[in-house]
């Protein structure tokens, strides 16, 4: 049987074929939400964390990412900020993984994101403190009511505790699954600031 070996990718930097792959799972995907990652954090306690977020975008070479930046996942990015993103698309049966380095975006930029959130998600972001102990969920539904009402027709502010972060990478993995388990992985790696690209066994 003769092997598939994985193909080296000619690009000038490995996010031009993350836009690629994430372009063609979206026109193909059934699914709600394909900009779907797992965001994996240096928790305080030493134990890594993770937690599904949306990406918002890729810029300039970076993954965005929005949030509370008060939650856990905000307080650990404060102390650590190396992260890593994974993404895994059933559809296309790729798997992408990102290591990299998360940096605050500018307020500016939280604001248009959190303006581009559906209104139920704006109101919820504004009433809740993320990760927080819930001793009264009666409490939270009344705050969130009375939000709702009080905001209807109104646009609603970013708080001041929402942001988010541009995640820069220094190496990201493409995997492409395949039934024979073979599978195709290429890890792109910067050094000096020059992209490098290598073939790694399935």
């Amino acid at each position: 049987m003769r092997l598939r070996l994985a193909r080296m990718v000619s690009v000038e930097s490995p996010t031009e074929l993350f836009l690629e792959w994430y372009r063609v799972e979206v026109g193909v995907s059934p699914v709600r939400l394909p900009g779907a990652c797992c965001l994996s954090t240096i928790g305080l306690d030493g134990f890594p964390n993770a937690r599904f977020v949306a990406l918002k975008a890729v810029r300039e070479g970076a993954f965005v990412v929005t949030g509370p930046t008060s939650s856990r996942k905000g307080v650990e990015i404060d102390r650590a900020q190396t992260v890593a993103l994974t993404f895994w698309w059933p559809t296309t049966e790729r798997q992408v993984r990102v290591q990299g380095v998360a940096l605050p975006i500018s307020r500016e930029e939280a604001e248009r994101y959190f303006a581009e959130r559906v209104r139920e998600s704006q109101i919820v972001s504004s009433v809740s403190a993320q990760g927080k102990v819930l001793d009264d969920f009666a409490r939270l539904e009344r705050d969130y009511g009375e939000m709702f009402a009080r905001s209807e027709g109104k646009a609603i502010e970013c708080p001041a505790g929402w942001g988010g972060y541009a995640i820069d990478p220094v190496r990201i993995e493409f995997l492409e699954f395949s039934p024979d388990r073979f599978h195709r992985r290429t890890l792109f790696s910067r050094e000096e600031g020059v992209w490098v690209s290598c073939c790694l066994e399935p």
